[in-house]
């Protein structure tokens, strides 16, 4: 039997035009950015979730007395509190909230100090932790919110002036000082990623190409100074450049990493079977989790986290391209930048494409400091989301179309309230008038007597 291979391919154009057709007519919705963004952060707080109960469940129970859920429990409460504040953030608009930032740069200035004093903890060799009280946290990971916030309320400030190097004075001042203070204290990831956050922010700008070359290399300097003169660092750099030289404590948590990776093949051996977990892989539920993802749930589940975060990228650059404000404009540049750059080296030093850096997955390693963070930065992208002129107008309509109902309502219940009282009249005439049997009975039987 033939098949009429003209009206398949017919019919298959027609399907792919149609199904286009409506993909687009979605996304030309005013809260399109919004549904994108909201979805894809909240399957990546899921899989994190998820993850970490998985990855953490067996360090969990060595130190904690056997409590396998102790690193997920506080996990999760960081999480919902992340949550508290973003939602607040987002409900407010971005203008509204701008002062704020500079209350939190003051508040990271500080808190990057007390980390060189007594209150401070080293982990790991880099003295980035503070503790206050029963709570630990990096402020290196709110001065990172502090550059992307109070940065894009200085550039919005002199907008049209950016050209100048003096305008820029003041942003790469202060957010230079928080990046040395986080040098100081060994952090060279979380230096880096500031650093990308600034360029990003300079870009979207569209700052002259030779104050951001001239920037860039002092940057790139300063960098090769810091792992030239550190000899662990060194050494890292060496174990990444050759992969072949085996084993060493250099690159033995990415040969781990490795060895996680391709153990898991393209399905994974199954969520919580993960091998590498039970003491061979070192940050197995912070830094490396992406390892256990994906020796667990293997290259699908890996590729499903990448593809998350590209929804998140082209929401976030959506959202950019579609805010009037210059504040919002680079509000949403500098959050964007901060989570898919950060993402990008952390899959990429799991991957073995990056020397080894102490930088978490956003939303998917646990960390309580880094996931409040990163959840208020979604939460001013939000707010930025809901500026655009096209949501804006959208809420103004449907404002207008509930005070509509609500004067139908009104004018629906003074009607009605009029003609109750005409019903009940029209019932006591009746009455009187012999309206009903009964009264004409009465009638009757006075007029008989």
């Amino acid at each position: 039997m033939a098949i009429d291979t003209r009206n398949l391919a017919d019919e298959t154009r027609d399907w792919v035009a149609d199904t286009t057709a409506t993909v687009r007519g979605w996304l030309d919705h005013p809260r399109a950015s919004q549904a994108l963004l909201l979805t894809s952060v909240a399957l990546l707080l899921f899989m994190g979730s998820m993850m970490v109960l998985s990855a953490s469940s067996v360090l969990s129970y060595t130190k904690n007395n056997g409590n396998s859920y102790q690193i997920f429990l506080r996990q999760a409460a960081f999480i919902l509190g992340g949550l508290v504040l973003a939602a607040g953030l987002s409900a407010l608009p971005p203008e509204r909230t701008r002062r704020i930032s500079i209350l939190l740069v003051l508040t990271s200035f500080v808190g990057l100090l007390l980390t060189f004093t007594n209150l401070g903890l080293t982990v790991n060799g880099n003295r980035n932790w503070l503790a206050l009280g029963p709570f630990t946290g990096q402020p290196s990971e709110f001065a990172k919110l502090a550059i992307v916030w109070w940065g894009a309320q200085v550039l919005a400030d002199h907008d049209r002036e950016l050209d100048q190097l003096r305008r820029l004075l003041p942003y790469l001042s202060v957010s230079g000082l928080l990046i040395a203070l986080t040098m100081l204290q060994g952090d060279l990831g979380s230096s880096v990623v500031m650093a990308a956050i600034i360029a990003t922010v300079l870009w979207v700008a569209g700052v002259p190409l030779k104050i951001f070359a001239g920037i860039a290399g002092l940057a790139g300097g300063v960098v090769g100074i810091l792992i030239a003169t550190t000899p662990y660092r060194m050494m890292r750099l060496v174990a990444f450049l050759r992969p072949q030289s085996g084993v060493t404590d250099a690159n033995y948590q990415s040969m781990m990493g490795t060895y996680a990776l391709a153990s898991g093949g393209w399905w994974g051996l199954g969520l919580g079977a993960s091998r590498q977990k039970w003491g061979g892989l070192p940050e197995a539920h912070t830094d490396y989790i992406l390892a256990v993802i994906g020796e667990e749930l293997g290259l699908f589940g890996t590729l499903s986290i990448v593809a998350l975060f590209a929804l998140l990228g082209w929401a976030g650059i959506r959202i950019m391209r579609r805010s009037v404000r210059p504040y919002q404009r680079y509000l949403a540049a500098g959050a964007t930048g901060w989570i898919i750059f950060q993402a990008y080296v952390n899959i990429a030093v799991v991957l073995r494409a990056w020397p080894v850096m102490g930088v978490p997955l956003p939303f998917i390693s646990a960390g309580g400091s880094a996931v409040v963070a990163t959840l208020m930065a979604v939460g001013l992208l939000m707010a930025c989301a809901r500026a655009e002129p096209g949501a804006v107008a959208e809420r103004e309509r449907r404002a207008r179309a509930r005070a509509h109902q609500h004067n139908i309502g009104r004018v629906s219940a003074v009607v009605d309230g009029r003609a109750a009282p005409l019903e009940s009249t029209s019932g006591r005439t009746g009455g009187r008038g012999g309206a009903t049997p009964g009264g004409r009975r009465q009638k009757g039987t006075g007029r008989t007597r």
